[in-house]
């Protein structure tokens, strides 16, 4: 499990990229790059990074169920995830 601390940045992060999208897009259209360095570095959707929506994990991700591989293997042998099973042959 990660810190909470890194869990709350990114969760922040992800508000002020929601909240920004808009501007950031109208600046890009009008070309207005200067104005477009003055909003918050964590507006921009480049400082986002993908993490495990159980543990925070960052790596290990799977972008389709949006959690890491360990909390997915977990979750697919308790039988929580719909249509997956183990492997045998």
């Amino acid at each position: 499990m990660s810190k909470k601390s890194i869990i709350a940045r990114q969760a922040k992060r992800e508000r002020m990229v929601a909240k920004y999208a808009e501007k950031r897009k109208q600046l890009k259209e009008a070309g207005d790059y200067e104005a477009l360095d003055k909003l918050p570095k964590n507006s921009s959707p480049v400082r986002l990074k993908n993490r495990c929506m159980l543990t925070g994990r960052p790596k290990g991700y799977m972008r389709m169920f949006g959690v890491s591989r360990v909390a997915f293997r977990k979750m697919a042998l308790a039988g929580k995830i719909p249509g997956v099973t183990k492997a045998s042959w």
